[in-house]
């Protein structure tokens, strides 16, 4: 096949993606997402959210991408969207909260997951934020096993933390 024709065979590819995107500020469908996130590194933020005892506020997570977990609240940051933006979305969704949070994030790491096709590189900006609004007390773990979007405060990093957020063992 010649360069041209490849050109156009990959410009229509490209076009049937974009039509089934949607609005990609307003998220993605899950198999594009995927697809999307294995041709480039993903930019999430992750919420610290400390308590006045120090207790850092863990969301358990079960959704298939990993193996089940606690991890510090976070999302993909969506195209035109800012990390602000993200950061008080995270904080409604996952929470049912509002944050105050520092403009700058705390810590800028690079995860590269290298067994994973997919959702394999993150570009995470961990931001400390406070509770300026409260929590969902509907999605408030209180025992057994927990379930995927209930919350806790947890005093020590818990042994079952996503592998992922092991980078955040010192600030939990």
């Amino acid at each position: 096949m010649s360069k041209c024709v490849l050109k156009s065979r990959r410009a229509e590819l490209i076009a049937l993606l974009e039509a089934k995107a949607g609005n990609p500020a307003k998220g993605l469908p899950e198999d594009v997402f995927l697809f999307a996130s294995r041709l480039v590194p993903l930019i999430n933020v992750d919420l610290l959210i400390k308590n006045r005892t120090g207790q850092t506020l863990l969301a358990w997570r079960d959704d298939g991408c990993w193996r089940p977990g606690w991890h510090i609240p976070g999302g993909v940051i969506r195209f035109r969207e800012t990390a602000s933006d993200r950061i008080r979305a995270v904080a409604k969704l996952e929470l049912g909260a509002t944050v105050n949070f520092e403009k700058a994030p705390l810590l800028i790491t690079e995860f590269i997951l290298p067994p994973k096709k997919s959702r394999s590189h993150f570009i995470s900006l961990l931001y400390r934020c406070s509770l300026s609004g409260g929590l969902d007390k509907k999605r408030m773990y209180r025992s057994g096993d927990p379930k995927p979007g209930e919350w806790a405060w947890h005093s020590v990093c818990p042994h079952n933390l996503l592998s992922a957020h092991c980078v955040y063992r010192k600030y939990i």
